[in-house]
């Protein structure tokens, strides 16, 4: 199994922090945030290789920190060539840029490069093993006004997923995607599928009407939550619901909220 880390974003929304620096290399606990992802994939014996798909800009920086990690995993960076903001591939696009350039057939976990959380990685791939099909990583964020910024899910019977909304106007409940993601191998090819133009004209404009206008054709069309909700109807998807605590490092909000837990428990990721 490979697992790839998304690093390739430009974080707009935490300006000045990341406009030349990547947030996935922001500080927490004395130790940058990749760092603890890391930590977690270490601890995983499937896992053969680490990915980390970045951009041009912040190649450089990457480069230095791979330099000056020790891991006993094998970490590869891949550029995915882009630039600017306006110019980035989405999360869906930078796994779909992965896939083919390394030519990957094996089974594929996925994890945003910001996602800080105390849950057992372990425990989410013994329920992968049960459920060979695409699983999604949830969280209960408790809070109805933070849930309308995420991915709102839905999981039935067996935990399997029945309705996902990418950021609803009005969530029907507080449980909500984490940007981690467990795709077998044989489920790989859906992601081109989905992002073929041609084949998916109607499905990529209801998409577009969803987006209520968003300017970017990236927002509209490579956002994780849209994929999602469209491959739980052509496979079964199931959901993971994790405990403890969860910081999506989305904004200075959250930033915040998350260095301040790390001063008075810097050990806690550890």
């Amino acid at each position: 199994m490979k697992a790839l880390i998304l690093a390739a974003g430009y974080a707009t929304r935490l300006y000045p922090l990341t406009k030349e620096y990547p947030k996935p290399l922001l500080e927490m606990g004395k130790r940058p945030i990749i760092n603890y992802i890391i930590d977690k994939l270490e601890a995983l014996d499937d896992i053969d290789e680490i990915l980390v798909v970045t951009n041009s800009k912040f190649m450089p920086q990457f480069k230095k920190w791979r330099s000056l990690m020790r891991s006993r995993k094998h970490i590869s960076l891949v550029n995915d060539l882009t630039k600017s903001h306006s110019a980035r591939r989405g999360a869906i696009g930078d796994i779909n840029f992965v896939i083919n350039k390394k030519c990957l057939k094996d089974d594929l976990l996925v994890i945003g490069g910001d996602n800080l959380f105390d849950g057992d990685l372990k425990e989410f791939l013994s329920f992968v093993k049960g459920n060979p099909s695409p699983v999604i990583g949830a969280y209960n964020i408790k809070d109805i006004s933070q849930a309308k910024k995420y991915g709102v899910i839905k999981l039935g019977a067996k935990f399997k997923l029945i309705d996902f909304k990418e950021k609803p106007e009005n969530p029907e409940s507080t449980l909500i995607a984490m940007c981690l993601y467990y795709f077998p191998k044989e489920k790989l090819r859906l992601i081109k599928e989905y992002l073929n133009p041609v084949r998916n004209t109607k499905s990529l404009k209801k998409r577009n009407k969803i987006s209520n206008g968003v300017n970017s054709r990236t927002d509209k069309r490579d956002a994780t939550g849209f994929y999602i909700d469209w491959l739980r109807k052509k496979v079964a998807v199931y959901g993971f619901v994790f405990d403890g605590f969860w910081y999506d490092i989305g904004d200075h909000k959250f930033y915040r909220e998350a260095k301040q837990r790390f001063q008075m428990k810097p050990r806690l990721m550890e």
